[in-house]
Order: structure tokens, then sequence, then C-alpha cells
């Protein structure tokens, strides 16, 4: 069997090298710990207002990764719990000698929780997961593994069978919408697109933290940046559970972010893509209608016609400045 070190040093050959981002646009990369040792796997566990169940979570996922022979750690991130979660963890550092706790000193978000847990992480692979007991966590192992066996490959994530979240009317047809968004810019099929249980290289994803919203749409993102940057995205069909305690999700509110992050991915990654092809549509119904106005009053253009035609260029011409925003920033 392979030793830790071995996998660790078989990573660190085989990871890609990851786009240079120039320092006028990002900040300077975030740094581990000072003094602390490189570990092959970090799971960064966000945790806000968990206490009933998150020390089962940590149980879990310490037995499973104690069986599995990789060097790892457990960062706990408390996002400012009220309930008492990171008294728990605290006390739960006591017992578990792998277990690290970042308690946050305001409510951040699962995004800010996750993307400072994989600034702070020490290993060379960093794994999201929840705390809310949904996930098959005893499987990290495994999305470790892919990591480990291809080193083409950036990214496992832990794509869901089935959907078991609360406000199934609202969530269901927004995440295919996001979803068939996301799969048009991507330019292929994305069998789950805002999983919670994923495994990364950690220094790919470095130059994409910037770009991490606060809230669970982080998922979303970080899935799009590695795709739209051909990093290499593996998938494996998992179980999912009926959250335990109270759901995050609300429902205005969320609704809101949903419709915000499938704007954010159209501008970000690839805008022409998107705003073009209705844009050229806009632009030819109004070039036709010109025609039959024209045939039909040769002295006069419909107030409806003219709308269309500007209607296409302005979408037309917000296109292509996204665009050159984006491959402004991308060089």
């Amino acid at each position: 069997m392979t030793t830790a070190t071995g996998r660790t040093a078989g990573r660190r050959a085989g990871t890609r090298s990851v786009p240079q981002q120039p320092a006028t646009h990002q900040p300077a990369a975030p740094t581990q710990p000072p003094g602390a040792q490189p570990l092959d796997v970090t799971v960064v566990l966000p945790c806000f207002n968990e206490r009933e169940h998150v020390l089962a979570e940590v149980e879990r996922i310490s037995a499973a990764m104690q069986d599995s022979g990789y060097e790892w750690e457990l960062l706990a991130v408390d996002d400012a719990s009220t309930d008492g979660t990171r008294q728990v963890l605290q006390e739960a550092e006591l017992r578990f000698p792998r277990l690290r706790v970042l308690a946050l000193p305001r409510n951040g978000g699962s995004g800010t929780a996750r993307r400072i847990g994989t600034q702070q992480a020490r290993g060379e692979v960093v794994v999201w997961t929840d705390a809310d007991l949904t996930y098959p966590n005893q499987r990290i192992p495994e999305l470790v593994a892919l990591l480990d066996k291809d080193p083409n490959v950036d990214q496992v994530v832990g794509a869901r069978t089935s959907e078991q979240g609360s406000h199934k009317l609202l969530r269901v047809p927004a995440k295919w919408l996001i979803r068939k968004v996301a799969e048009r810019l991507a330019g292929e099929q994305i069998p789950d697109l805002n999983s919670g249980l994923r495994a990364f290289r950690r220094e790919v994803s470095l130059p994409y933290l910037r770009l991490l919203p606060p809230g669970f749409s982080c998922v979303t993102t970080i899935t799009m940046a590695f795709l739209h940057n051909q990093h290499h995205v593996h998938y494996i069909p998992i179980e999912y559970a009926k959250r335990a305690g109270q759901s995050k999700f609300h429902f205005l509110k969320d609704a809101y972010r949903y419709i915000l992050q499938v704007l954010r991915m159209v501008m970000y990654f690839n805008p022409l893509k998107v705003l073009m092809p209705p844009a050229l549509l806009l632009i030819g119904i109004g070039a036709a209608k010109v025609g039959y106005d024209l045939i039909a009053n040769p002295f006069r253009i419909a107030t409806n016609t003219i709308l269309l035609l500007m209607t296409g260029l302005i979408v037309g011409s917000m296109a292509l400045l996204a665009d050159l925003i984006v491959r402004s920033r991308a060089e």
C-alpha cells in the first residue's frame, strides 16, 4: 500500500499548473498557518447553529478518515453560531486530536466559511461537506482516492441522486434552470451543480476563492470556475438524506439569490455565449419587421420594430462589453 508520504509526493508531481492571475486583479494567495506541517487532506466543515448533531458528524468523519491511511485534519469553521455550537466543537477538540476549530467573529455565510477554511487548510486536497447529516461523509476517502488515482482530475463532486430539501416547489425548478444555464456555459453535462460534498486540489482552487459569494451558491461558483478554466471535474453518485435540525433555506431571500446566481454565472464566465444569441434573434426579427413595414407602408416604420432593433443592439452591446471585461480579467 502506498504510504501517505508517497501520496503527497505523487499529488505534487501530478497537479497541473494553474492559470496565473495579474497582481492588480487578484490579492496574494492565502497561505497555510505559519509553521504548520502540510497534510494530505483537510476536511472543511462549516457550522452554523448545528449544536444538536455536529458532534455526530465529527465522529462520522473522523472514523472514516482514521481508516483511510491519509494524513488529515478536520477543520470545523463555526460561523458565529448562537446556539452553543462553538462550545461543543471546542470540547470535542480534547477528544479528537485531528479536529481544529476556527471561530469566525461574525456570521458571513456558508461561502465565507468555506473560503476561509480553504485558505487556512493544511491539506493538499480540500474536502467540503455539511454538518447537517445529509451527505454520506463516510465516503469522503473515496472522493480523495479518485484525486489520488488520477492527476488529471482536479475536483470530485458527489452528485446527489435525490432531492430531500425543503421548499421543493421553488428549489427543484430553480436548480434545474441554474444547471441548464451552467451546462450551456460549460458546454458539458453537469449532474449536480450545487452539491455540498466535493474534494478538490487546494493549489488549483486558490485563484478562484475570491469569486466565492458568501451564501450557498459558493459550491456552484467553484464548479463553474474549475470547468471554465479547463480543470477536469469528476462526478460520482451519492445518496442524500433529509437534513437534521432546521433548514437554513429562506424562500424569498434564496429565490433572490438564485436569480442573482444565474446572472452572475452568465456575466462572469461566458456572457457572449448566452447573451449574443437572443441579441441576434431580436435584431433578425427586427430586420424582418422593417422589410414588412416598408412593404406595407414605404414611409413608416412601426414603433415596435424600432424597439426590437434597439433592444437587440443593446443586449448585443452588453454581451460584447461583458465579454471584453471577462477576457481582460482572465489575462
